[in-house]
């Protein structure tokens, strides 16, 4: 027996792991395509408005080579979690959470989309609770909502509960 029989073979590279860590570097460069197309204006000095896409763009690049490389070794799954079978009604409820915020949003505006999707992510993990799901999405997206509208002036799509709320909050303070 020669000393070549008695090493392990190399690892196969795990081609899912792949096209993700793939999938990453083409939204990396999608990034950094829509960073470039920034306009900015000669009056900023080192911090402009396309240092932190820069940043993200160079985050998600070191993540997906990160990614690739252990991918090219094998992978990152454990083996017990490789011979775990994919579980595809858990799939189809996050990707109709995701599906029904995109299409949600423009006519329910952004905290009634992001519940729906909020309850269907959490059914799709496991979760028998709706209304305490969409008691936390309510929370958590209003939260977000008025941290972009009224502390960042940016409009991330107004609804009928984020325009009732408004109105109440501009009848008190006076605005």
């Amino acid at each position: 027996m020669t000393s070549e029989d008695t090493r392990p073979a190399p690892p196969r590279p795990a081609l899912p792991e792949l096209l993700i860590g793939l999938g990453m570097l083409a939204c990396a460069a999608a990034v950094l395509w829509q960073t470039w197309a920034i306009p900015v204006s000669p009056m900023y000095s080192k911090v402009g408005p396309t240092v932190f896409p820069y940043m993200t763009a160079t985050g998600l690049a070191v993540l997906a080579a990160m990614l690739i490389g252990a991918a090219a070794r094998g992978g990152w799954q454990p083996d017990e979690e490789k011979e775990t079978p994919t579980d595809w009604k858990a799939l189809v409820f996050v990707a109709a959470g995701l599906v029904a915020n995109v299409v949600l949003i423009q006519p329910l505006g952004f905290t009634g989309a992001s519940v729906v999707m909020f309850v269907l992510v959490c059914f799709g993990f496991g979760s028998r609770h709706p209304l305490r799901d969409a008691l936390m999405a309510l929370v958590l997206a209003l939260a977000a909502y008025f941290g972009f509208a009224r502390a960042l002036g940016v409009n991330i799509g107004a609804g009928l509960i984020e325009n009732v709320l408004n109105s109440g909050i501009d009848s008190i303070i006076g605005g």
